[in-house]
């Protein structure tokens, strides 16, 4: 399968890179399986994701970051 040209490859390949992280600290057992199964299906040659997946990819990783957990811990912010 070919990339669409209204689809940004980097974005996919952004999107890919978070879902391993989306499957471990999902908070719901659709949304652990859907960012596994894509992380599976990535790996195949010439993979790319579906006009349904992808929204549902966009929406998770946002969600991720929107609550947080992809960064806890990691650094504190100084404010001056």
């Amino acid at each position: 399968m070919t990339c669409p040209s209204n689809v940004n490859p980097y974005e996919v390949e952004r999107l890919l890179h978070h879902m391993p992280a989306v499957a471990a600290k999902a908070e719901n057992d659709f949304a652990r399986g859907f960012a596994a199964s894509v992380t599976r299906q990535a790996r195949r040659k010439g993979w790319w994701p579906s006009q349904k997946q992808l929204p549902v990819m966009r929406s998770l990783v946002c969600d991720l970051f929107a609550n947080g957990s992809d960064n806890e811990g990691d650094f504190d912010l100084i404010e001056s």
